[in-house]
């Protein structure tokens, strides 16, 4: 029985574990998408409404089965991997009923395509990367958020009373000079109208584009490039630790099971006898 579950196991792992079984997965997870994307069409018909319904449901049904099968293999295991507990929130979310008061949850559906992330090595690792980078972002952030309050201040008392409208309140210059740092019509919109007034003002929105736009920007891009990188690193190492204790566990069993036919030949031996 011991050989028999332990065998089971080791196929299961071989099919979790298979290319063609992650690329069947990602196929599903578009699919899926496709369906509720489909499905928010007014025009549909009944007919059209109920296919869809059980083909969603189809599709939900692989993510348990998969989500089992995982379990099956990996134990508690399974729930040390936080991409994992990601997969079995998503899909427990899925399977609760959404009518009555858990209507909305039917909109959470949507979620679902989220589990592209995870399947997609590259996807995986560019989140990671993200998430490592917080801590360097927030220091990033509390730079930029210093930069724009000194900017909001010098441009409020310097062309707030010519343009109350960009310029007038705190608020306002801050929410303006964002606009010119994203460059979304910041020379014909703001600028050049200001500068017609104030004709040194480039003085001032020069130097704040190049410092917000060109210097801190980019040492977001370099901190989170720099955080995939090591997420990177670290996937690759623990993927290679992974793979050496499913060998090892492997051969420990193959090892217990021809040492569980030796001592059964002895023993059928020794009965002989």
């Amino acid at each position: 029985m011991t050989h028999t579950a332990g065998s089971l196991t080791s196929r299961a792992q071989q099919i979790v574990e298979a290319k063609w079984f992650g690329n069947f997965i990602i196929g599903v997870i578009l699919f899926n998408a496709a369906i509720l994307g489909i499905q928010t069409s007014k025009s549909l018909s009944n007919d059209v409404i109920n296919a869809l319904d059980w083909l969603d449901t189809l599709c939900l049904s692989i993510f348990v089965v998969e989500i089992l099968m995982k379990l099956f293999v990996y134990r508690l295991q399974f729930f040390r991997n936080g991409w994992n507990n990601f997969d079995f929130i998503i899909v427990g979310i899925a399977l609760i009923p959404g009518s009555g008061s858990l209507e909305v949850l039917r909109a959470l559906r949507i979620l679902r395509l989220l589990r592209l992330v995870n399947a997609v090595p590259s996807m995986r690792r560019v989140v990671s990367g993200m998430l490592r980078a917080i801590p360097g972002a927030v220091s990033v952030a509390g730079l930029l958020a210093i930069l724009f309050y000194i900017g909001a201040v010098m441009s409020t008392n310097l062309f707030g009373e010519s343009f109350p409208e960009w310029f007038g309140t705190m608020g306002a210059s801050m929410y303006t000079l964002f606009q010119i740092m994203t460059f979304e019509s910041w020379s014909m919109g703001i600028v050049r109208p200001v500068m017609e007034v104030y004709p040194q003002s480039w003085l001032f929105f020069i130097p704040f584009i190049i410092v917000t736009s060109f210097t801190v920007l980019n040492l977001f891009i370099g901190i989170i490039i720099d955080a995939m990188n090591e997420a990177k690193e670290e996937e690759t190492h623990a993927e290679e630790h992974n793979r050496q204790n499913y060998e090892n566990i492997n051969y420990i069993r193959a090892e217990m099971d021809e040492l569980k036919q030796q001592i059964k030949t002895l023993v059928e031996a020794q009965n002989k006898k």
